[in-house]
Protein backbone atom coordinates (compact mmCIF):
# COMPACT_ATOMS: atom_id res chain seq x y z
CA UNK A 1 0.00 0.00 0.00
CA UNK A 2 1.31 3.42 -0.99
CA UNK A 3 2.11 5.61 2.01
CA UNK A 4 0.50 9.02 2.18
CA UNK A 5 2.75 11.75 3.64
CA UNK A 6 1.72 12.84 7.12
CA UNK A 7 1.45 16.47 6.01
CA UNK A 8 -1.03 15.48 3.33
CA UNK A 9 -3.10 13.54 5.84
CA UNK A 10 -3.02 16.47 8.26
CA UNK A 11 -4.10 18.99 5.64
CA UNK A 12 -6.88 16.70 4.50
CA UNK A 13 -8.11 16.25 8.06
CA UNK A 14 -8.04 19.99 8.71
CA UNK A 15 -9.93 20.68 5.51
CA UNK A 16 -12.70 18.32 6.54
CA UNK A 17 -12.96 19.20 10.23
CA UNK A 18 -12.61 22.96 9.81
CA UNK A 19 -16.25 23.28 8.77
CA UNK A 20 -17.70 19.86 9.55
CA UNK A 21 -20.99 20.73 11.20
CA UNK A 22 -23.19 18.00 12.54
CA UNK A 23 -25.21 19.30 15.47
CA UNK A 24 -25.03 15.88 17.09
CA UNK A 25 -25.29 16.96 20.71
CA UNK A 26 -28.32 15.37 22.34
CA UNK A 27 -29.25 18.56 24.18
CA UNK A 28 -31.41 20.50 21.78
CA UNK A 29 -31.81 17.70 19.28
CA UNK A 30 -34.19 15.87 21.59
CA UNK A 31 -36.09 19.10 22.18
CA UNK A 32 -36.66 19.54 18.44
CA UNK A 33 -39.57 18.11 16.50
CA UNK A 34 -39.17 14.98 14.40
CA UNK A 35 -39.46 16.98 11.16
CA UNK A 36 -36.78 19.39 12.37
CA UNK A 37 -34.44 16.51 13.24
CA UNK A 38 -35.03 14.80 9.90
CA UNK A 39 -34.22 17.96 7.95
CA UNK A 40 -31.44 19.61 9.93
CA UNK A 41 -29.44 16.66 11.31
CA UNK A 42 -28.48 14.95 8.05
CA UNK A 43 -24.96 16.40 7.77
CA UNK A 44 -25.96 19.07 5.25
CA UNK A 45 -26.40 22.81 5.22
CA UNK A 46 -29.10 24.75 3.42
CA UNK A 47 -27.67 27.33 1.01
CA UNK A 48 -29.88 30.02 -0.55
CA UNK A 49 -28.91 32.78 -2.93
CA UNK A 50 -30.91 36.03 -3.25
CA UNK A 51 -30.90 38.82 -5.79
CA UNK A 52 -30.40 41.99 -3.76
CA UNK A 53 -31.22 45.67 -4.09
CA UNK A 54 -29.58 47.22 -1.01
CA UNK A 55 -30.37 50.77 0.04
CA UNK A 56 -27.33 52.90 0.85
CA UNK A 57 -26.45 56.53 0.12
CA UNK A 58 -29.99 57.36 -0.96
CA UNK A 59 -30.20 54.72 -3.69
CA UNK A 60 -30.96 51.03 -4.18
CA UNK A 61 -27.69 49.32 -5.12
CA UNK A 62 -27.35 45.97 -6.96
CA UNK A 63 -25.89 42.97 -5.22
CA UNK A 64 -26.57 39.50 -3.88
CA UNK A 65 -27.14 37.81 -0.53
CA UNK A 66 -26.43 34.26 0.60
CA UNK A 67 -28.00 32.63 3.66
CA UNK A 68 -26.30 29.50 5.02
CA UNK A 69 -28.28 27.62 7.68
CA UNK A 70 -26.73 24.62 9.42
CA UNK A 71 -26.76 22.91 12.82
CA UNK A 72 -23.65 22.47 14.92
CA UNK A 73 -22.57 21.71 18.48
CA UNK A 74 -21.77 24.93 20.34
CA UNK A 75 -20.08 25.42 23.69
CA UNK A 76 -22.24 27.38 26.10
CA UNK A 77 -19.31 28.45 28.30
CA UNK A 78 -16.78 29.79 25.81
CA UNK A 79 -19.41 30.27 23.05
CA UNK A 80 -17.41 28.71 20.24
CA UNK A 81 -17.88 25.62 18.06
CA UNK A 82 -17.38 22.39 20.01
CA UNK A 83 -14.26 20.61 18.74
CA UNK A 84 -13.48 18.49 21.82
CA UNK A 85 -15.23 15.67 23.70
CA UNK A 86 -16.70 17.99 26.36
CA UNK A 87 -20.28 17.55 25.19
CA UNK A 88 -21.67 18.35 28.62
CA UNK A 89 -20.53 21.92 27.94
CA UNK A 90 -22.36 22.19 24.62
CA UNK A 91 -25.78 22.48 23.06
CA UNK A 92 -27.07 22.16 19.52
CA UNK A 93 -27.56 25.43 17.68
CA UNK A 94 -29.03 26.46 14.37
CA UNK A 95 -26.38 28.72 12.90
CA UNK A 96 -26.94 31.31 10.21
CA UNK A 97 -24.11 32.77 8.17
CA UNK A 98 -25.57 35.69 6.23
CA UNK A 99 -23.55 37.42 3.51
CA UNK A 100 -24.50 40.56 1.62
CA UNK A 101 -22.38 42.05 -1.16
CA UNK A 102 -23.42 45.12 -3.12
CA UNK A 103 -21.91 47.87 -5.24
CA UNK A 104 -22.09 51.59 -4.46
CA UNK A 105 -20.74 53.48 -7.45
CA UNK A 106 -17.09 52.62 -7.97
CA UNK A 107 -16.70 50.62 -4.76
CA UNK A 108 -18.41 47.75 -3.03
CA UNK A 109 -19.59 46.58 0.39
CA UNK A 110 -19.36 43.18 2.04
CA UNK A 111 -21.47 42.50 5.15
CA UNK A 112 -21.12 39.19 7.00
CA UNK A 113 -23.01 38.11 10.13
CA UNK A 114 -23.18 34.85 12.07
CA UNK A 115 -25.96 33.98 14.53
CA UNK A 116 -25.88 31.07 16.98
CA UNK A 117 -29.36 30.12 18.23
CA UNK A 118 -29.91 27.11 20.51
CA UNK A 119 -32.46 24.66 19.15
CA UNK A 120 -33.73 24.09 22.68
CA UNK A 121 -35.60 27.38 22.98
CA UNK A 122 -37.22 26.29 26.24
CA UNK A 123 -33.85 26.24 27.99
CA UNK A 124 -32.29 29.11 26.03
CA UNK A 125 -34.68 32.01 25.50
CA UNK A 126 -32.33 33.96 23.23
CA UNK A 127 -29.35 33.43 20.96
CA UNK A 128 -25.99 33.03 22.61
CA UNK A 129 -23.82 34.92 20.16
CA UNK A 130 -23.79 37.18 17.11
CA UNK A 131 -20.73 38.28 15.15
CA UNK A 132 -20.67 40.85 12.39
CA UNK A 133 -18.06 42.37 10.11
CA UNK A 134 -18.28 44.96 7.36
CA UNK A 135 -15.75 45.81 4.68
CA UNK A 136 -15.87 48.63 2.16
CA UNK A 137 -13.28 50.78 0.48
CA UNK A 138 -13.27 53.22 3.39
CA UNK A 139 -12.43 50.65 6.09
CA UNK A 140 -13.56 47.74 8.23
CA UNK A 141 -15.66 47.19 11.35
CA UNK A 142 -16.17 44.19 13.61
CA UNK A 143 -18.85 43.66 16.26
CA UNK A 144 -19.57 40.74 18.61
CA UNK A 145 -22.43 40.15 21.05
CA UNK A 146 -22.22 37.44 23.72
CA UNK A 147 -25.05 36.58 26.08
CA UNK A 148 -23.77 36.65 29.65
CA UNK A 149 -25.51 36.55 33.04
CA UNK A 150 -26.13 40.30 33.08
CA UNK A 151 -27.09 40.80 29.43
CA UNK A 152 -25.38 41.05 26.06
CA UNK A 153 -21.73 42.01 26.14
CA UNK A 154 -20.96 44.13 23.08
CA UNK A 155 -17.42 44.38 21.75
CA UNK A 156 -16.61 46.46 18.71
CA UNK A 157 -13.63 47.62 16.69
CA UNK A 158 -13.91 50.06 13.83
CA UNK A 159 -11.94 52.19 11.42
CA UNK A 160 -14.42 55.01 12.13
CA UNK A 161 -13.78 57.36 15.06
CA UNK A 162 -17.36 57.34 16.37
CA UNK A 163 -17.18 53.68 17.38
CA UNK A 164 -13.46 52.94 17.17
CA UNK A 165 -13.46 50.85 20.36
CA UNK A 166 -16.63 49.61 22.07
CA UNK A 167 -16.97 47.49 25.19
CA UNK A 168 -20.25 47.68 27.07
CA UNK A 169 -23.15 45.55 28.29
CA UNK A 170 -26.75 46.06 27.25
CA UNK A 171 -29.78 44.38 28.77
CA UNK A 172 -30.92 41.01 27.46
CA UNK A 173 -33.61 41.42 24.83
CA UNK A 174 -34.72 40.02 21.52
CA UNK A 175 -32.13 40.35 18.75
CA UNK A 176 -33.28 41.25 15.28
CA UNK A 177 -30.45 39.03 14.02
CA UNK A 178 -32.00 35.99 15.70
CA UNK A 179 -35.42 36.41 14.11
CA UNK A 180 -34.14 34.59 11.04
CA UNK A 181 -33.06 31.46 12.94
CA UNK A 182 -36.04 31.48 15.32
CA UNK A 183 -38.32 31.68 12.29
CA UNK A 184 -36.73 28.53 10.88
CA UNK A 185 -37.19 26.72 14.22
CA UNK A 186 -40.80 27.81 14.82
CA UNK A 187 -42.28 31.04 13.40
CA UNK A 188 -45.08 30.96 15.97
CA UNK A 189 -42.45 31.73 18.64
CA UNK A 190 -41.56 35.07 17.09
CA UNK A 191 -42.24 38.09 19.33
CA UNK A 192 -45.55 39.85 18.72
CA UNK A 193 -46.82 43.23 19.83
CA UNK A 194 -44.65 45.82 21.54
CA UNK A 195 -41.24 44.40 22.40
CA UNK A 196 -37.74 45.77 23.12
CA UNK A 197 -35.53 44.76 20.19
CA UNK A 198 -31.80 45.12 19.55
CA UNK A 199 -31.49 46.04 15.83
CA UNK A 200 -29.42 43.89 13.54
CA UNK A 201 -25.70 44.57 13.57
CA UNK A 202 -25.80 45.26 9.82
CA UNK A 203 -28.61 47.81 10.13
CA UNK A 204 -26.87 49.49 13.05
CA UNK A 205 -23.63 49.72 11.07
CA UNK A 206 -25.27 51.23 7.98
CA UNK A 207 -27.22 53.72 10.12
CA UNK A 208 -24.37 54.48 12.53
CA UNK A 209 -26.44 53.41 15.56
CA UNK A 210 -25.41 51.92 18.90
CA UNK A 211 -26.52 48.35 19.54
CA UNK A 212 -29.06 48.63 22.33
CA UNK A 213 -32.77 47.78 22.73
CA UNK A 214 -35.25 49.97 20.88
CA UNK A 215 -39.07 49.96 21.01
CA UNK A 216 -40.43 47.75 18.24
CA UNK A 217 -43.72 46.15 17.18
CA UNK A 218 -43.89 42.65 15.71
CA UNK A 219 -46.75 41.20 13.64
CA UNK A 220 -47.28 37.84 11.94
CA UNK A 221 -49.75 37.48 9.08
CA UNK A 222 -50.46 35.96 5.70
CA UNK A 223 -48.39 37.56 2.94
CA UNK A 224 -50.59 39.49 0.56
CA UNK A 225 -47.99 41.40 -1.43
CA UNK A 226 -46.83 40.84 -4.99
CA UNK A 227 -43.04 41.18 -4.67
CA UNK A 228 -42.55 37.52 -3.72
CA UNK A 229 -44.09 34.44 -5.29
CA UNK A 230 -45.11 31.16 -3.67
CA UNK A 231 -48.04 29.32 -2.15
CA UNK A 232 -49.37 30.06 1.33
CA UNK A 233 -46.66 32.55 2.22
CA UNK A 234 -46.52 34.28 5.59
CA UNK A 235 -44.91 37.52 6.63
CA UNK A 236 -43.26 38.60 9.85
CA UNK A 237 -43.02 42.38 10.09
CA UNK A 238 -41.01 44.33 12.63
CA UNK A 239 -41.48 48.09 12.93
CA UNK A 240 -39.21 50.54 14.77
CA UNK A 241 -41.41 53.64 15.18
CA UNK A 242 -38.62 55.90 16.46
CA UNK A 243 -36.15 54.91 13.74
CA UNK A 244 -38.84 54.90 11.01
CA UNK A 245 -37.60 51.49 9.91
CA UNK A 246 -39.46 48.29 9.09
CA UNK A 247 -38.22 44.76 8.35
CA UNK A 248 -40.45 42.24 6.56
CA UNK A 249 -39.48 38.56 6.34
CA UNK A 250 -41.53 36.50 3.87
CA UNK A 251 -41.44 32.73 4.24
CA UNK A 252 -43.21 29.50 3.37
CA UNK A 253 -45.93 28.60 5.86
CA UNK A 254 -44.98 24.91 6.07
CA UNK A 255 -41.81 23.35 7.46
CA UNK A 256 -38.91 24.00 6.92
CA UNK A 257 -40.25 27.57 6.67
CA UNK A 258 -37.90 28.60 3.87
CA UNK A 259 -37.31 32.36 3.56
CA UNK A 260 -38.30 33.45 0.04
CA UNK A 261 -37.20 37.04 0.56
CA UNK A 262 -37.19 40.12 2.73
CA UNK A 263 -37.61 43.87 2.61
CA UNK A 264 -36.27 46.70 4.78
CA UNK A 265 -37.72 50.19 4.51
CA UNK A 266 -35.87 53.12 6.10
CA UNK A 267 -34.72 56.70 5.46
CA UNK A 268 -31.52 57.20 3.49
CA UNK A 269 -30.26 60.69 2.65
CA UNK A 270 -33.68 62.25 2.99
CA UNK A 271 -35.55 59.53 1.10
CA UNK A 272 -37.56 56.57 2.39
CA UNK A 273 -36.41 53.60 0.31
CA UNK A 274 -36.76 49.83 0.42
CA UNK A 275 -34.08 47.15 0.33
CA UNK A 276 -35.37 43.95 -1.29
CA UNK A 277 -33.87 40.45 -1.50
CA UNK A 278 -35.54 37.78 -3.65
CA UNK A 279 -34.58 34.12 -3.53
CA UNK A 280 -33.24 32.73 -6.81
CA UNK A 281 -31.74 29.33 -5.85
CA UNK A 282 -31.60 26.91 -2.92
CA UNK A 283 -29.60 23.73 -2.47
CA UNK A 284 -28.58 21.45 0.38
CA UNK A 285 -24.94 20.42 0.60
CA UNK A 286 -22.11 19.42 2.90
CA UNK A 287 -20.33 22.36 1.34
CA UNK A 288 -17.28 22.15 3.64
CA UNK A 289 -16.20 19.00 1.77
CA UNK A 290 -16.49 20.68 -1.65
CA UNK A 291 -13.41 22.88 -1.75
CA UNK A 292 -11.62 21.61 -4.88
CA UNK A 293 -11.44 23.60 -8.14
CA UNK A 294 -13.88 21.15 -9.74
CA UNK A 295 -16.47 22.03 -7.09
CA UNK A 296 -17.00 25.47 -8.63
CA UNK A 297 -19.83 23.80 -10.54
CA UNK A 298 -21.81 24.02 -7.29
CA UNK A 299 -21.24 27.79 -7.25
CA UNK A 300 -22.67 27.92 -10.74
CA UNK A 301 -25.64 25.85 -9.62
CA UNK A 302 -26.28 28.19 -6.70
CA UNK A 303 -25.74 31.20 -8.97
CA UNK A 304 -23.42 33.19 -6.71
CA UNK A 305 -21.23 35.94 -8.08
CA UNK A 306 -23.45 36.98 -10.97
CA UNK A 307 -24.82 40.36 -9.82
Amino acid sequence: MKKVPFATLLLGTLAITACQLNGSNDQGRLAASASFRDYWYQGQAELSRYSLQQVQYGAANPGEAVLIFVTEDFRTDTQVKLESDERDQATSVLKLNALRRFVTGIYDYSLYSSVFTPVDTDQFEHSLKVTFSAQDWCGQTYTQLNLRDNGYQVLGHSYFEKNAEEDYTTEEAWLEDELWTRLRINPDQLPLGEVPMIPSAAAARLAGQKLEPQPAVGTLSAYEGKAFSGKNLRQYALKYPQAQRELRLVFESTFPYAIVGWEETYPSRGKVLTTRATRTETLRSDYWTHNAPTDTTLRQKLGVGRY
